[in-house]
């Protein structure tokens, strides 16, 4: 494999050239134009959100967002990352630069000492599986500021065995 650099960075430490990629390549899946990529990015990352990018030859060829946001557990208010996208190029896909990636975003979740939370669809929990993620039960665990399908999973990681069994309430646009 051609080298690959794996670089992890905040959305106030990325420059003008970073988002236009981040959103160039957001676009090759999710064709909303790069104009709408733009300004979804601008409305919904804040400066301590975490983007991991995998380059290879200059090139970004692989993304993974992490969006810290709010959760509510027994009345209190805690911050969680909600993992947003994971993305790697058609041309660069079958060189483990998703593998690479995921393997350094649970380094980053575990190390914030924060849990992540993610929706997927069925077909690929399998797939977070063998990064350490959990299925968690929806009919206790909401997301009350997002609408997405039943037909979808909701997985965590890194998250305290207690609260797996209780009602949590999450925001992800707080």
């Amino acid at each position: 494999m051609n080298s690959l650099i794996i670089k992890s960075k905040l959305t106030d430490k990325l420059k003008k050239n970073d988002i236009q990629n981040i959103c160039k390549l957001k676009n090759s899946h999710w064709k909303y134009g790069i104009k709408s990529q733009l300004k979804w990015f601008q409305m919904n990352m804040k400066d301590k959100d975490i983007h991991n990018l995998a380059y290879m030859k200059r090139k970004l060829v692989g993304y993974v967002s992490l969006r810290k946001r709010s959760f509510f557990y027994n009345k209190k208010k805690y911050t969680y990352l909600y993992f947003d996208t994971l993305i790697v190029s058609k041309k660069h896909r079958r060189l483990n630069i998703g593998h690479n990636l995921l393997n350094l975003t649970v380094k980053v979740i575990i190390k914030s000492k924060l849990h992540s939370m993610l929706i997927c669809k069925k077909k690929i929990v399998s797939f977070y599986k063998k990064y350490k993620w959990r299925e968690v039960t929806q009919n206790k665990n909401k997301i009350f500021d997002h609408k997405y399908s039943k037909k979808l999973s909701m997985m965590c990681i890194n998250r305290k065995q207690n609260t797996i069994k209780k009602n949590t309430k999450y925001y992800i646009f707080s």
